[in-house]
């Protein structure tokens, strides 16, 4: 046993450091032996996949051997709010423990900070489409000059989607670099300066991706400098990966450099009457493209939009919008260091909207097979209600992740409570790009057949025939009555959310729906409710964090196969098909079982925890892949019995008669683990 080993081992033992300074802190036998691998692979400079299933305490098992060893370490979290969480709580209370004196610092991309230079552009030039937004730009005007590290999420009640937060923050296309009369008082630059001092980063999925793909988001510099990455959510990488090795563009930012042309102008004699038609032109052609775009999918593939004339003439329109624009800045690049950048800009949506449209290469119609246009990028576009946004995404990023890892030279720890298929690691691994790496499975030491229940109801039918909502609904009614609400319900579209939704309205729970509210304040509402109902769609598979009796119940809807309509994982799909290879086993089935591993890890998040989970897709049990799921899933005693439920959740809610105490609960009723409950 290393060192390494042998101290972390010692930090997380009963006695031990964080034992000594953690009142909560207690000692378990999975994060010692994950730990334990951790250590050896920093040590080693290793690979290592570990899944550490909820409640194994996988933060502090990868932070003591990190912290302990010394080593540079970038951690990268899956969202800004864990990585938050990582670096205000998690970590100062384990360097405290460890009294080890390492600088950490914490590291966004720059759409997290406020740019200075914009705000003040903003403020000469008002554009708010409402008294609300107006009184959102001076709360953010007072908090700019008291913020010390300008990070928008100190911005409490600041929707993430605001249109506001354009206005006052930077991209890398827009930012004026070394020529912004801020440089030296700019919150990036001094985020990047605190990062580059410490021997500890955490940052996001999207800011590591990023900078590996040379996006320039202003970390790129820290890379070669690490010795340690550990990668927590690991599960999200490949497809956030996809995004970053792409490139795009969309609407809305070529709108918003129309607008920053003409902000610029004003200080620049001459120069707003020389933009303002190609600026309007621009903004004629993009609305005329975005009409056009009506007959079209929600989404769908550059072969199909292109095929429609009028579609492939918006286009057309807008290019020849994009090099006027970009013509008429070229006279007045010296004239402003704004300016400049806006014809930098420019020229490179002419570049990216020329690739996307390959204009060497012929148009497809409607008939034409989608497989002649077989390359190893996916081009496609996506409607949303006021714009577009076109991408070309790699198929596969096996190989520019296991490029870049190798390229490091550096100790790789990746882990996430949902790795494995059925017990396996081949899936994540292939899409990784990891060949033969060192794995883990530590499963969620919580005692699941006395904690949890799953339940399959009898009677529903298949997901795809008429009135399953209604049946649904149905089942469902009396589950909420056994819990008294306290649940959330997950549903595979936003139309049986909505469907459901409607429903419910009249029940005697709070219901909080995804797009009611900003996602922090629907669960903030939902645990103080104590009895609430939340209804989310996919995207609320991860990050609801509720514990307690305020999450008793968990329903799934549906098995959770991706979309049909995404033409990427279409793309995907038929390649895997044109290799010989089996698209629903080798790709949908093991997405869609970690998907469900998602959801199903929303119930029980402590060891004092108690819920059910009712899964309401029948194929569960009326198909041959449905025992993969089951396989997948953490031990719950299983029951297609109603009755069953209503013992689970009776010992809660019937007060004993005994006058000497009349406040205590009466004798469980529901059957020890393997007991009566008809089990399969």
């Amino acid at each position: 046993m290393s060192d390494l080993v042998h101290a972390s081992r010692e930090a997380l033992s009963a006695g031990g450091a964080l034992a000594s300074h953690l009142d909560a802190f207690v000692p378990r036998p999975a994060q010692l032996r994950l730990t334990e691998a951790i250590a050896d692979a920093l040590q080693q400079r290793d690979l290592l996949l570990a899944e550490a299933g909820t409640g194994t305490g996988k933060t502090f098992a990868y932070l003591v051997p990190v912290l302990l060893s010394g080593l540079r370490t970038i951690i990268s979290t899956g969202t800004r709010a864990l990585q938050d969480q990582l670096y205000h709580r998690d970590l100062p209370r384990v360097r405290q423990a460890l009294g080890v004196g390492l600088r950490s610092a914490l590291l966004k991309g720059r759409s997290n900070y406020l740019c200075r230079y914009r705000l003040q552009q903003a403020r000469g030039e008002p554009r708010f489409s409402s008294p609300e937004q107006a009184a959102q730009f001076q709360r953010i005007l007072a908090w700019s000059g008291r913020s010390e590290h300008g990070d928008i999420a100190e911005l409490e009640g600041l929707a993430d989607d605001s249109p506001l937060l354009p206005m006052v923050t930077s991209t890398v296309d827009n930012c004026l670099g070394t020529e912004c009369p801020f440089w030296d008082d700019c919150f990036v630059v001094r985020a990047r300066q605190r990062a580059q001092a410490a021997d500890v980063v955490v940052v996001n999925h999207h800011l590591l991706l990023a900078d590996l793909a040379l996006k320039q988001e202003g970390f790129g510099e820290l890379l070669p400098g690490a010795q340690a990455f550990v990668i927590d959510e690991a599960h999200q990488l490949p497809e956030l990966a996809a995004q970053f090795f792409g490139e795009g563009f969309g609407m809305r930012p070529w709108q918003e450099l129309g607008r920053d042309c003409l902000a610029e102008a004003r200080g620049v004699g001459g120069a707003q009457s020389a933009l303002q038609a190609p600026v309007d032109h621009l903004q004629e052609a993009l609305r005329a493209l975005r009409s056009a775009m009506d007959g079209l999918p929600s989404r769908g593939t550059q072969w199909r939009a292109l095929a429609m004339p009028q579609v492939r003439d918006g286009f057309d329109a807008v290019m020849t919008g994009l090099v006027n624009l970009e013509q008429a800045l070229q006279p007045l690049r010296e004239a402003a260091a704004g300016l400049d950048a806006c014809h930098a800009r420019a020229r490179e949506a002419v570049s990216r909207l020329g690739r996307w449209l390959g204009d060497d290469e012929p148009a497809l119609d409607f008939d034409a097979d989608p497989a002649q246009a077989a390359s190893a990028d996916v081009l496609w576009y996506e409607l949303t209600p006021r714009g577009f946004r076109c991408q070309r995404t790699p198929m596969d990023v096996s190989g520019p992740l296991r490029e870049h890892r190798e390229r490091s030279r550096a100790a790789w720890i990746f882990t996430s409570a949902t790795l494995t298929v059925g017990g396996g690691f081949d899936h994540i691994a292939r899409r990784l790009g990891l060949d033969d790496p060192q794995t883990l499975v530590q499963s969620s030491p919580f005692n699941w057949p006395e904690q949890a229940l799953c339940y399959l109801p009898e009677g529903l039918p298949d997901p795809a025939a008429r009135g399953f909502g209604t049946s649904l609904i149905q089942v469902l009614r009396p589950v909420l009555q056994a819990s008294q609400g306290r649940a959330f319900l997950l549903f595979a579209s936003h139309r049986a959310l909505r469907e459901a939704a409607e429903a419910l309205r009249d029940g005697p729970w709070p219901l909080f729906v995804q797009g009611e509210a900003p996602r922090a304040t629907l669960l903030q509402q939902f645990r103080d409710s104590g009895n609430g109902v939340l209804l989310g769609s996919a995207s609320f598979r991860e990050g609801v964090d509720v514990v307690g009796e305020a999450l008793s119940v968990v329903v799934i809807d549906k098995l959770p196969f991706a979309a049909p309509d995404d033409p990427v994982y279409e793309a995907r799909l038929e390649a895997i098909r044109s290799q010989g290879g089996n698209p629903f086993r080798d790709e949908q089935l093991p997405q869609a079982v970690i998907a469900l591993k998602q959801g199903v890890g929303r119930l029980i998040r402590s060891e004092s925890d108690r819920g059910v989970l009712v899964l309401c897709d029948p194929r569960l049990l009326n198909r041959g892949y449905g025992r993969i799921f089951l396989d997948s899933l953490p031990p719950f005693r299983r029951t297609r019995s109603l009755a069953d439920v209503q013992s689970f959740f009776a010992p809660q809610w019937h007060p004993a008669t005994d006058a000497g105490a009349p406040d205590a609960p009466v004798a469980a009723t529901y059957p020890a683990p393997g007991g009566t409950f008809p089990l399969f």
